[in-house]
């Protein structure tokens, strides 16, 4: 991070002095008073179960140099080398002052955001730039409202580009998170349902992910999957628009397309003209083919060759539990516990269909965050594993029942990871694949550890 003084602090969240401090600059954020080091500035965020106000003393005392508030706690005369700053919301604060630092850097940023499909596009496109660029990528799930300001914070000017991603419950999230990062270039993957439980529509979805354009002029572009039908037609915008897809004509257009248990590949046309070679990336699934055409569209945009493109793939670090494909003594696992929703099962299942194997199993539970839609969402997708021909349809979660109305009678439902595994483990055989795949809030990689105990792992 480069160094941020006592008065650009001050200025990015307004709020009152309360102390000045002694520091002189700063150049680390927090907001976490277990990992406070020596100088750190405390940001003291609240939520449902946790007020960081009240561990200010405990931030001074743990070196913090600047404590910034929305509540001042009774206890601190006892802080006298630590500023302290009070603001009307610290969660504000933390935006603005990450949207003060953004202007302070050279390093062009790449938003992504989607229904599905943020990380593995931001996996892909990181690595594609890595070829030419120093490339900085949002770390784990810092995604939102609190975790994307702390990944700017972790910028400075030695980067060339940074990929951001960006995650939402509800409108005006993103909105937020583009005013801080202000993104130069904008990935959307598709829009689905996830989240029309809070959202009521789809039509709100769409408007909940344009907003990653808010603060978008001429100079910017928005590139899309056009194969999600709500981002077909996305006309009279004030920035430039580049579509892509993997079944029809489009600016960026994948065709001859291999799937492999363990990889993609195919050609790419520019406008209709062929580009040379053929890409190859060692992920699985066709809806990686959307993904990567999205990261190619951008590394184009910034003057990058097919040939260092390619390259660059051949760097992809891949988040964890996200279509790991483990192949043990007995059987093979796919974890992609990372968290679930219906286009991202489907996707889960075709790679299971695709994975050279016996006979094919799914361990599925709960999608969250589906509202009305979440029991019919459920028996789709039972309904979709039973048309792929997909052997056994293991579930846990309040969903049982629908998916068991998609698949049919012979779905085998539980209520405890050890039955299920049990159950599993005594159907799975030598040279049997099985999927595993819920939302985050399941936990199911406790699953995926003790199939791999099952499977000598």
């Amino acid at each position: 991070m480069e160094t941020l003084t006592f008065d650009e602090i001050r200025e990015a969240v307004g709020g009152e002095v309360i102390l000045e401090g002694t520091a002189a600059g700063y150049n680390s954020i927090n907001t976490d008073t277990r990992k406070i080091a020596s100088g750190d500035v405390f940001i003291a965020l609240k939520g449902e179960n946790f007020n960081g106000n009240r561990f200010l003393k405990q931030a001074a005392d743990s070196g913090a140099s600047l404590c910034i508030v929305d509540e001042l706690p009774a206890d601190i005369a006892g802080i006298t080398s630590a500023g302290i700053i009070k603001v009307g919301d610290t969660r504000k604060a933390l935006l603005d002052l990450a949207g003060y630092y953004r202007k302070k850097l050279r390093t062009k940023i790449v938003g992504i955001t989607g229904s599905t499909g943020k990380t593995s596009t931001k996996d892909l496109a990181a690595a594609a730039l890595s070829a030419r660029f120093k490339v900085f990528k949002t770390k784990g799930n810092f995604n939102n409202e609190v975790g994307l300001p702390l990944m700017i914070f972790s910028l400075d000017n030695s980067y060339d580009i940074a990929v951001l991603e960006m995650g939402m419950n509800n409108l005006g999230e993103i909105h937020r998170m583009a005013d801080a990062a202000r993104p130069d270039i904008a990935l959307i993957t598709n829009v689905g349902i996830t989240h029309i439980g809070n959202l009521g529509s789809r039509e709100n979805i769409l408007k909940a992910k344009l907003e990653i354009t808010d603060f978008f002029g001429t100079v910017n572009t928005l590139i899309v999957n056009s194969d999600s039908e709500p981002l077909k037609n996305l006309e009279d915008k004030p920035y430039r628009v580049i579509s892509t897809s993997a079944l029809a004509e489009a600016e960026y257009s994948a065709h001859d397309i291999e799937l492999g248990d363990e990889h993609v590949s195919f050609r790419v046309s520019e406008r209709g003209a062929e580009l040379p070679g053929t890409v190859s990336i060692d992920i699985p699934g066709r809806h990686n083919v959307n993904n990567a055409l999205l990261a190619i569209a951008c590394a184009r945009l910034l003057g990058m060759g097919m040939e260092e493109i390619s390259e660059g793939f051949g760097n992809i670090e891949k988040t964890s539990m996200r279509l790991d494909i483990i192949r043990g003594e007995k059987f093979t696992i796919i974890n992609d516990c990372y968290n679930a929703n219906p286009d991202s099962m489907k996707s889960g299942i075709d790679v299971l269909k695709n994975l050279d194997s016996g006979r094919r199993a799914a361990i599925l539970g709960t999608m969250g965050e589906l509202g009305d839609a979440a029991w019919e969402a459920h028996r789709d997708v039972g309904e979709y594993v039973k048309k792929s021909g997909i052997d056994l349809l293991i579930t846990l979660g309040q969903y049982n029942d629908a998916f068991k109305a998609g698949f049919g009678d012979s779905c085998a439902a539980f209520d405890d990871y050890d039955q299920a595994v049990e159950f599993a483990a005594g159907y799975l055989e030598k040279g049997d694949a099985v999927i595993v795949k819920a939302s985050r809030s399941m936990k199911f990689e406790k699953i995926v550890e003790k199939l791999k105990q099952v499977n000598h792992l």
